[in-house]
This record gives structure tokens, C-alpha cells and sequence, in this order.
């Protein structure tokens, strides 16, 4: 148990409109972390009030173990798929202590110590859990952002007010697609460091269908908050920001322009991607400093928000050793970021029209980088993505979906953009001629084996929803096919059919429905205590969740072209290792069948790759088949099975029983 140190002593408000202040007095342990947490007396959902605006303290800090720690990680990758392992290190550094504030209320704050907050969670469960604005600081693009319409709308966010769909800028593309209850962040046009994080109050289409009018976001925590200002050196990350007000950031754009050579521009980028801090890099900003030069602070233009954020991961560019080779022997002049983006473009408008066919997609980024995109680049140009404007191959290819030639996805289990789709009827595509001279072969054993291998780690695992007794008059009333699998998304559009069909709709407030007896039952019966009350009302966004949870729920996998559907929640792959006579070691692996992997095939591979002995048995009551390799190959088998077979991490459990 760590105790709060002496360096901390609080003061209570003289009136209604004060806030609580840390006076610091000397630190006797600097080591020692302290998050003086001034925590609203909120409820235990994000449905209550702010969760930093009013004051209480932490009824304990302590240091995480080795257990907690990893799962706290597993935790925080599950919530957010798209971190990456290097995301994770930056925030929670391997070899530093991580400590947890509690509170009364449940709720929970952690923080590296000796650092700053960086994740808090709701009430204690690990299901609620958000990052602070100190960690978007670090890795900005660790939740998808709603862009406000100017920096004067800035002042009622970081005032303690939730965001309202009338306040924010919405793209040419329309509408990210979100649901209820997510997690996003806040940010100014212009400046990469969000303002404040909290959680959807409505799905995209609830919010269309509601004409973009009523809350978007309900705010949990945002700079100025108690919890920014209880930390001590509390700071800002760029001139941006004010006491009562976030603007542009002056420097933001010029930051992102190339270095004046190559090698000042690779050092600068690999500083970046690392996430080090290195010297005038990434330095924070003191709040006096800023105050005081706000007059004197330049403000940029609208146009520089195409500027991209440079704290994300290195993407990973699978180049083909031919081509790298050949480019570093062509001797050439060096190239404007502007002159290597126009190439950027010609080149994949050239390979989009010659060698990218419909067939081929989807297709990872590296692929089309390496044997579509460079092949067609000019003779003796090379082409190097970290001289463009967009740094990373995977930004570019962002920015290119974002006009609408091209639809790119992240795979969110090999941390890789994807090419969807080609939009063939898009102007640019149109407008452009295509060069008719020679392009470069792709080696097709090389492609062939990729291809291979890209098959059988290709898994998609899907969760879908059957209709159930308990919802099939609501499917009947709406006329839709109750022996058809529908995604939980679908299935809630169908319930909300019914609401619009039976005007169920509160009048004074649109965001609750009044339950009539056939939704009641469809949602409750069963489920209420005998002798309890049946709700009259439920709010929106419960809705859909309570109505999909009603419904039977199935699974699909489909690994290559073989696909199949099963009832039931998904069962992981167990991996166990255990002692035999002689104090030998035996790993265990059951459960590879729900991922159509052939147990056979999978023991003869392992008996190789290891250089021991494998056996396939059957299960105890036909429940499956069984691997079992001798040895303590536990670790190298679960990383065998996530990355030759891509089976995702949470769905892989491991036992060492061996291990005291």
C-alpha cells in the first residue's frame, strides 16, 4: 500500500464558485506518485454527472503487481483495438511502477508513477475504462475524434458542458459511423491534442435519424477539469491552449513540414515514432507561458487541419528486397515534399488503372506499396514515403480514402491498413491517362507464397443474433425473417422500426420510449423478479443492447473459403502446460477446431517447427481433440497460433502449471 506522501495538502473551497488548489510543499519522496484526484460524486455509469467537477479524495493509492499490470494491459487492448503494443509501452512503460488511486465511489485512476494520470475507469469493473487528456497527449490517435466547429466552441467543452451535434464540423464524407456508449475525443481544428474525452450518447444512425440536434458526446473529463489541475506540473501541450479557450496550435503545421535534408527529417521522425523525448522534442508548454503570449500568438488558417498527427506507430512497409535494392543504386536529385506527394498520386492512379484489379482486393497497404505503387513510379525517381507530407504510408492512404478514390480500413489484428475498394468512377480516376510503357514484374513465386500464407492467417470472426420466443412478436410486427442471423446493429435496427411503427417515442423527451405490453415483454419478461415492478419507460441507448441480449446469439468463422456457424458464445483455444514423471514438461493445446485449424496438421507442423514429439487424442466426452507436445513450449505456441494463424490474443488462454 503506498500512503500519500507530504507533498500534498488540500484546501477546501471559501465559496460555491472556488475550486479545490494543491499547495506543494516539499517532496520527501520524489519517486512517490500522487494523484491528488478531486473525483465528482458521480454514479457509476457515464450517464452520471462529470466525473471531475466536484471534489473528493482517493480513499487509497496503491502500486500494481505483476498480475494487475497485465491485466490492466489485456484490458485497455480489448477496449481499444486499435492501440498498438507500441501505444501501450508509451503509456504504460514496461519497466515503470503503475499505481491506482480508489475512490469511494468506485471509481479508479492510474497513473505511472512519478508521472502523470493516463487511464481511469468508471466504476472499478475494467469495462468502463477511458484515457486522460495527458495520455491523448502522447498518442492522440487513441480514440477516433469529433472536430469542433471553431476554437470558440472550445470554451463551453473545457466550461464542464457536453458536446451537442450542432457543434461539430462534419466532413464532406458525412458522418463517422459510431455507436452508443463508445469512447471519443474532442479536438480543435488545427491542433492535434484533443481537449476532452467522454462517451457517445447515441449510435450515427440514431443521430441522423434525429437530424444531428441533441447531445453527441457526454463529456468525462477535459483539460482544466479537477483532474488536470490536480496533478501537480500540470502543463499543455502546445500554444494552443489558454485558460478559457483552445485555438489552432501556431506551430503545428511548420512542424509537420520535412527537415531541410533527409537526414534531419529521418532523425526527427524516428524521434517521433519512438515516442522519446528527446531534445526540443515534443517539450511541453508551461500554462503561465502561454497565457501570457496568447495576445501575441499567431493563429493558422482552416486549411491546416490536413496536417497529420506524428505521434502514431511506425507502419510496417514490407518492401521488396529487388526494388529496395535497385533504389539505392539510382543516383538522383532530391525531391520537395511537394514533388513526392504529386509522384505519390500518379503512381497509384498509374497501378490503380494497370495492375490493381478488383479481384486482388481486399489488399494489405504493404502490397500495394511495394508491388503496385513503386513499380510504377518514374525511371530513376525513388520514392520514399517518409519525404512526403504524410510520413507513413498508412496516412497517405488515409488521406487518399478521405477524397474518395479509394476505401482503406485498418485490420485491427495485424495493425495494417487495407485497400477495400477502388471508386473507378471518381474524377481523378477519370481524368487521368494512363502511361502506356513497361511495369515492373512482381515476382509471382514470392506473391504466390504471400498469398498462401496471407490465406491462412486470414480469420474473420463474427458475432450474430437469431430471433428468440422472447423477441419474435417484434419481429413478426415489422415483418422481418425470424430465422435469419443479423448483426447486433441490425437486430437493433429492427426494434427501433417498431418503435417508429408503434410512435412509441416519449414527447417530452425524444431520447426515452414508453414500453407498451408486447416491447415490455420482449425486453423483460422473465428477467423481472417475481413481485417487482416492470419498467414503463427505457432510455434509447439501452435499448438496443437489452433487445440484442434477448436474442439467441451464434457465431461465424470463416478462415480462407471455408466458413461455418455455430450457436453459442465463441470458445477460446486453452493452452495448459503441466508436469510429468521425471519432471518433464508437457504442453497441452485444445480448441482448435473452433477455428477451423485440423489438429492433425497443426501436431505434424508443431512436432517440426519444435523438433519434438506431438500426439493427437480425443477429448473426454467427444468434446474435441487434443495436441499434446512435450516440452514447455507454451509461450511460442500461443504466439505460433496469433501469428501464422491470426488467431486475436483474447481469444487464446493460456495456463502455466508448472510455474510456482
Amino acid at each position: 500500500m503506498v500512503r500519500p506522501g507530504p507533498n500534498l495538502n488540500l484546501v477546501k473551497p471559501l465559496g460555491l464558485g472556488s475550486l479545490f488548489h494543491i499547495l506543494p510543499l516539499p517532496i520527501s519522496n520524489p519517486d512517490l506518485f500522487f494523484v491528488c484526484l478531486l473525483l465528482s460524486e458521480a454514479k457509476r455509469s457515464p450517464a452520471g454527472k462529470k466525473m471531475f467537477k466536484k471534489a473528493v479524495e482517493a480513499k487509497s493509492h496503491q502500486r500494481l503487481s505483476g498480475a494487475d499490470r497485465k491485466k490492466l494491459r489485456r484490458a485497455i487492448r480489448d477496449r481499444f483495438p486499435t492501440a498498438s503494443d507500441a501505444d501501450i509501452d508509451a503509456l504504460l512503460p514496461p519497466k515503470a511502477d503503475i499505481t491506482v488511486s480508489k475512490f469511494q465511489n468506485r471509481a479508479q485512476v492510474y497513473a505511472v508513477e512519478a508521472g502523470f494520470p493516463v487511464f481511469f475507469d468508471v466504476d472499478g469493473r475494467g469495462t468502463e475504462i477511458y484515457p486522460t487528456v495527458f495520455a491523448l497527449w502522447k498518442v492522440p490517435e487513441l480514440l477516433p475524434s469529433f472536430t469542433l466547429k471553431g476554437g470558440e466552441v472550445s470554451r463551453y467543452v473545457i466550461g464542464g458542458a457536453d458536446l451537442m451535434f450542432p457543434g461539430i464540423s462534419v466532413a464532406a464524407e458525412g458522418l463517422p459511423s459510431f455507436s452508443a456508449g463508445e469512447p471519443w475525443a474532442v479536438k480543435v481544428p488545427g491542433n492535434p491534442a484533443p481537449i476532452a474525452v467522454g462517451s457517445t450518447t447515441m449510435s450515427s444512425t440514431e443521430a441522423l435519424k434525429a437530424d444531428l440536434r441533441g447531445k453527441a458526446l457526454r463529456i468525462l473529463h477535459y483539460y482544466r477539469d479537477l483532474l488536470w489541475e490536480s496533478v501537480e506540473g500540470h502543463y499543455v501541450p502546445n500554444a494552443g491552449f489558454f485558460e478559457d479557450a483552445v485555438f489552432e496550435d501556431p506551430s503545428f503545421f511548420a512542424s509537420n513540414q520535412p527537415a531541410p535534408s533527409g537526414e534531419k527529417a529521418t532523425d526527427l521522425s524516428d524521434a517521433q515514432e519512438s515516442g522519446t523525448d528527446k531534445e526540443n522534442i515534443g517539450e511541453s508548454v508551461d500554462v503561465n507561458d502561454v497565457v501570457s503570449e496568447r495576445n501575441a500568438s499567431p493563429t493558422q488558417n482552416d486549411s491546416e487541419n490536413a496536417a497529420e498527427e506524428i505521434t502514431t506507430d511506425v507502419s510496417d512497409l514490407k518492401l521488396n528486397d529487388n526494388i529496395a535494392a535497385s533504389e539505392s543504386n539510382i543516383e538522383h536529385h532530391p525531391l520537395s515534399a511537394e514533388d513526392v506527394d504529386s509522384h505519390l498520386d500518379r503512381c497509384l492512379l498509374q497501378a490503380l488503372h494497370t495492375t490493381v484489379k478488383e479481384k486482388d482486393l481486399p489488399m494489405p497497404g504493404s502490397t500495394l506499396w511495394s508491388n503496385h505503387v513503386l513499380p510504377c513510379r518514374p525511371s530513376g525517381i525513388t520514392l520514399d514515403i517518409k519525404k512526403s507530407s504524410h510520413k507513413k504510408l498508412s496516412k497517405w492512404l488515409q488521406a487518399k480514402s478521405s477524397t474518395g478514390l479509394i476505401m482503406v480500413k485498418e485490420d485491427k489484428y495485424k495493425k495494417e491498413a487495407m485497400l477495400i475498394s477502388v471508386n473507378r468512377g471518381h474524377p481523378d480516376y477519370l481524368l487521368f491517362k494512363p502511361e502506356k510503357r513497361p511495369v515492373e514484374k512482381v515476382d509471382q513465386a514470392g506473391e504466390q507464397a504471400a498469398t498462401e500464407q496471407r490465406s491462412k492467417q486470414l480469420l474473420e470472426v463474427v458475432e450474430v443474433y437469431k430471433s428468440s420466443v422472447h423477441v419474435n412478436p417484434i419481429f413478426a410486427s415489422v415483418g422481418a425473417d425470424t430465422g435469419k442471423l443479423y448483426s447486433a446493429s441490425e437486430a437493433s435496427d429492427i426494434v427501433f422500426k417498431y418503435i417508429e411503427k408503434e410512435n412509441l417515442v416519449k414527447q417530452t423527451n425524444k431520447a426515452v420510449v414508453v414500453l407498451d405490453a408486447t416491447l415490455c415483454d420482449a425486453l423483460f419478461k422473465g428477467a423481472i423478479k417475481k413481485g417487482s415492478t416492470y419498467p414503463t419507460e427505457i432510455h434509447k441507448k439501452d435499448l438496443g443492447s437489452t433487445f440484442v441480449s434477448r436474442m439467441q446469439a451464434h457465431h461465424i468463422v470463416t478462415r480462407g473459403t471455408e466458413s461455418v456457424v455455430r450457436k453459442g458464445a465463441l470458445k477460446t483455444v486453452q493452452i495448459v502446460t503441466e508436469r510429468r514423471q521425471g519432471n518433464k514438461k508437457v504442453t497441452k493445446v485444445s480448441g482448435l477446431e473452433t477455428f477451423l485449424i485440423d489438429a492433425e496438421a497443426m501436431a505434424s507442423e508443431l512436432q517440426k517447427k519444435f523438433a519434438c514429439s506431438t500426439t493427437v487424442s480425443e477429448l473426454p466426452g467427444k468434446k474435441g481433440l487434443e495436441v499434446l507436445i512435450q516440452g514447455g513450449v507454451i509461450d511460442n505456441v500461443a504466439r505460433h497460433l496469433h501469428e501464422q494463424y491470426g488467431i486475436p490474443k483474447r481469444f487464446i488462454e493460456v495456463l502455466d502449471k508448472t510455474r510456482k
